[in-house]
Order: structure tokens, then C-alpha cells, then sequence
């Protein structure tokens, strides 16, 4: 998909239904609607301030259908009253508001929680964004973009503050434990040394343990969207995982036609 600008989001907006899983997928009417928050209320909480409403539906629904709970604020003072109502775990920012200030609205954010940032920005050079980098922000895309590259991103600061020291938690299946703040593996009392993209891989299947991942899923969260190679680079790294997670009772089993899932050994 190419970048889009604010003039084609609405064109696009209809087409999303088939992004996500189909039970987190935003229903039709179901926009802004208490049952879809009820929904998929274990899910991550996040807020986009956004004032440019086709951009804001285009990122709302991508993100819904990533899976995520969307508020969205079309001010600076919206996103103060949702910044406590819904602590959220993560905050896409438009820099660009016309009530606020975009790196005032990001150090208020920051002295009530450290909440991962994505910045929103007209220009790569705005000095702006590079005050909001040098203040902290995690992370930012240059209008036009992707909207699955911004998924992309989020997926991979989410994952990367459950890994925090005092944030994550050792992810066990069977007799096989990841530690995502030591970055970590065990297999049994047995150390294994494994390389980042491999960590990275095994860390999604003990996510999601028991649930079918398909190749292109894993080559975006891992890889991330904009990586250039194609899905048998998956392949090639599962093969790896296997050859140095022998003895473990939790296993990769290949999904013909789809993907991979790790199964826990039954007990």
C-alpha cells in the first residue's frame, strides 16, 4: 500500500474490513461504540490526537483492526482529559494542533507517566520533531505515510516496553522460558544463545502460544513492514530456532499453506 496523504483516506476507509484478526476487527456501526471497547477490552489502550479528521478514521480504524482500543482527540485539550481518563499504553501525536503546542502536550504526557510517543509530523527536517526526538519521543512518520507502517511501529514500542526492566515477564511454555528484559532463553536449565531476529521470533510465538502466525504477520512484527525480503526469510529463521531449541517440549509446528504456531506439550 502507499503513502497516503489526508486527501485519500476516505477513499480507502471502506476497504479496511478485511485487516486484523475477525475478533478484533471493527464492525460495521461499531465506531466509537461502547460494545466494541467491552469487546476487546483486554487490549492495549491507545490515543490518537489527530485534528485532521480523514486522518484520524484512517489511523483509528487501522489500529482497531490491529486489534487495539482507539480514543481519539482532535485537540489539546481533548487529549489532556483522555491522557488521565484512559492512561493509555501507548500515544500517536499530531504536532501539528491548533490549540497546542505538539512538544508541550508531549512533556505534560510525560510528567503524569512514561507513555511510549509516536509523533506525527509534516516534515522530516520540522525542528519540531527534532525537539520532540531530543525530549524523548519514541519514534515518528513524516506526512503522507503508510498506515500499516505505523501499526508496524507500534506493534514493535509495545513490544519492546513489555521488555522493559519491571515491565515484561518471562514468557514460559513447557520447559522453554524467554526473558525479554534479559533477553534470555532457557530450555530447561540449559542457556541458549540465540541471535536478535531469532529472539525476536521466538518472542512472538511465546506471545501467542497454541495461535496459528502466518508468515507475513511474523515477517511485519519481526522484521518490520518496510523490510525488503521475502516470507522464506521466516522459514530459514524457524528452521534455526529448531536446530537450537532441541530438547524443549514446546514445539514450532509447521501450518501448512499458512504459517507456524508453537504447541506446548500436552499434559
Amino acid at each position: 500500500m502507499p503513502n497516503v496523504s489526508s486527501s485519500g483516506c476516505a477513499r480507502i476507509v471502506a476497504s479496511l474490513s478485511g485487516i486484523g484478526g475477525d475478533d478484533t476487527r471493527l464492525q460495521p456501526g461499531e465506531a466509537d461504540a461502547p460494545t466494541y471497547a467491552r469487546r476487546v477490552s483486554g487490549t492495549a489502550r491507545i490515543v490518537v490526537v489527530e485534528d485532521d479528521a480523514s486522518v484520524a478514521q484512517l489511523v483509528t480504524l487501522y489500529l482497531r483492526n490491529a486489534g487495539y482500543i482507539v480514543e481519539h482527540a482532535a485537540t489539546g485539550q481533548r487529549a489532556r482529559a483522555l491522557f488521565d481518563e484512559v492512561k493509555p499504553a501507548l500515544v500517536v501525536l499530531d504536532l501539528g494542533l491548533p490549540d497546542a503546542d505538539g512538544i508541550d502536550l508531549f512533556n505534560e504526557l510525560r510528567a503524569q507517566a512514561d507513555t511510549p510517543v509516536i509523533a506525527l509530523t509534516a516534515r522530516a527536517e520540522d525542528t519540531q520533531t527534532v525537539a520532540g526526538l531530543d525530549a524523548g519521543m519514541d519514534d515518528y512518520l513524516t506526512k503522507p505515510f503508510n498506515p500499516r507502517e505505523l501499526v508496524s511501529r507500534v506493534r514493535a514500542i509495545l513490544r519492546r516496553a513489555a521488555g522493559m526492566p519491571g515491565g515484561g515477564r518471562v514468557l514460559r511454555v513447557g520447559n522453554l522460558s524467554v526473558d525479554p528484559a534479559r533477553h534470555e532463553v532457557l530450555v530447561g536449565e540449559r542457556a541458549v544463545a540465540l541471535r536478535a531476529k531469532e529472539f525476536e521470533l521466538l518472542e512472538a510465538f511465546c506471545r501467542q502460544p497454541g495461535m496459528v502466525l502466518t508468515r507475513d504477520r511474523l515477517l511485519e512484527d519481526v522484521w518490520g513492514f518496510a523490510y525488503p525480503g521475502e516470507t522464506r526469510t521466516v522459514d530459514v529463521h524457524v528452521k534455526q530456532l529448531r536446530d537450537k531449541l532441541a530438547g524443549a517440549d514446546a514445539k514450532i509446528e509447521t501450518v501448512w499453506g499458512v504459517g507456524y504456531k508453537l504447541v506446548a506439550p500436552s499434559l
